[in-house]
């Protein structure tokens, strides 16, 4: 059984990880020392990638390619140490029972101290919600002993639901903040990899601007609470198990 920490997150399609936990990637792969695995359980190709539509004699590879193209260098920005593309498609996204024990088999592969995926709802685009309920799901079976006997099977990593795009209709209640501010140069370049969705640049970077704000609230304001210029928050699934507090 291997020391070394890892992580997993776990993304409807293959831009959502630079957006939504960029920061937190980053930090724990560069700053931490974590393996970071990344699996996009989609390419967005059909959803996600109207600018590159508008090109004239667009095809569906052709925006599988770019948009792959795209993730594997912000996963690179990122310090990511290993990206899966699933290809399962989208709108909607699907999953049989073969896709869903391939993914098993990188939860028990990977032995995440934690893992990160989308919010619970979403009314604006289901695939996120369902690819939180597939990452639940799979995290379940990749716990039980019966699951092809003989293989290591998994803790129980917390599972970090990262900040949806309209938290307000979202039902994504925050409990975690995380200081991106050392890192925040690395995430700024994995979202300009993302040509395709050129709209979200200032959106997302705005965003980690003010969950820094909550991130010094929260951590005393001005009565001492530590300087943070960017963060990311998050929503913890399961109860935590700590020692202090």
């Amino acid at each position: 059984m291997t020391s070394k920490k890892t992580a997993l997150v776990i993304s409807a399609h293959s831009a959502d990880f630079v957006w939504r936990c960029g920061g937190a990637i980053a930090l724990h792969a560069v700053k931490l020392g974590y393996d970071v695995s990344v699996v996009c359980l989609s390419y967005g190709e059909r959803g996600e990638s109207a600018k590159l539509w508008k090109q004239d004699g667009m095809t569906l590879e052709r925006v599988k390619s770019e948009r792959r193209a795209e993730a594997e260098n912000a996963a690179q920005a990122l310090g990511v140490k290993d990206i899966q593309f699933f290809d399962l498609g989208d709108y909607p996204l699907d999953m049989d029972r073969d896709a869903k024990f391939r993914l098993v088999d990188v939860i028990r592969a990977v032995q995440p101290q934690f893992m990160l995926s989308h919010s619970h709802h979403d009314p604006y685009n289901t695939d996120h919600a369902y690819a939180t309920r597939i990452a639940m799901e799979c995290r379940m079976i990749a716990q039980a002993w019966g699951h092809n006997p003989g293989e290591q099977v998994l803790g129980a990593p917390q599972l970090y639901l990262f900040e949806p795009h309209q938290t307000e209709q979202m039902g994504w209640k925050p409990d975690t903040f995380l200081d991106i501010t050392d890192v925040w140069d690395r995430k700024r370049a994995a979202i300009e990899c993302m040509r395709g969705q050129e709209h979200l640049w200032d959106y997302y970077t705005n965003a980690a601007q003010n969950r820094g704000n909550h991130f010094r609230r929260n951590s005393g304001g001005q009565a001492g609470g530590r300087t943070a210029r960017y963060a990311e928050g998050f929503q913890s699934v399961y109860p935590r198990t700590i020692d202090e507090l």
